[in-house]
């Protein structure tokens, strides 16, 4: 089955802020879950611009308490991988991450943009896709899967509450039209 999450914003700021604080956003007080991120390979393609990024992000098990008795999901913490695209001439960066844990059972990818927004070259639109599908857990698939999708869509909004406060914090208030 799987489910699908979309997300999309406009933040009110240059996509340069906007990356920088995205790059920036965690580990954060805003969200306990992110434990570290850690930046494992990075590299500028001469030829084109383009600053490649490889992270690893290690958050907490989210995962509820009664449905850690199955002993897969008995682990403290969970491993995410991201890779972004950085392109500044072109002012867009693409995002794809993906969880390393419980990949034998558990698929859950994201694909985001960040780029200028056709409204305002002054602000960046963000577009999230997020997908989870879970197989091999029987009767649990379901539940499982209804628990991800919830906690991925609140996981969305409130990166992007964070992200509305970093802008704020560092930036100030959001450019007007």
């Amino acid at each position: 089955m799987g489910i699908t999450v979309d997300v999309h914003q406009v933040y009110k700021y240059p996509f340069e802020q906007v990356v920088a604080s995205f790059l920036r956003k965690y580990p954060n007080p805003m969200d306990k879950n992110v434990i570290s991120v850690k930046i494992v390979e990075e590299k500028i393609d001469e030829s084109t611009g383009i600053i490649y990024r490889k992270r690893i992000a290690n958050c907490q098990n989210v995962i509820p308490e009664i449905l850690r008795k199955v002993s897969i999901l008995k682990v403290p913490s969970i491993q995410l991988e991201e890779e972004s695209w950085l392109n500044p001439q072109g002012r867009n960066m693409a995002i794809q991450s993906h969880c390393l844990t419980w990949t034998q059972y558990a698929s859950m990818k994201e694909e985001s943009v960040f780029r200028e927004s056709v409204e305002n070259p002054n602000w960046t639109e963000f577009i999230q896709r997020g997908r989870i599908s879970i197989t091999g857990a029987g009767f649990l698939n379901c539940i499982l899967e209804t628990f991800a999708g919830t906690f991925l869509r609140q996981g969305a909004q409130k990166g992007i509450r964070i992200m509305e406060m970093l802008l704020k914090e560092q930036c100030g208030a959001p450019l007007a039209e």
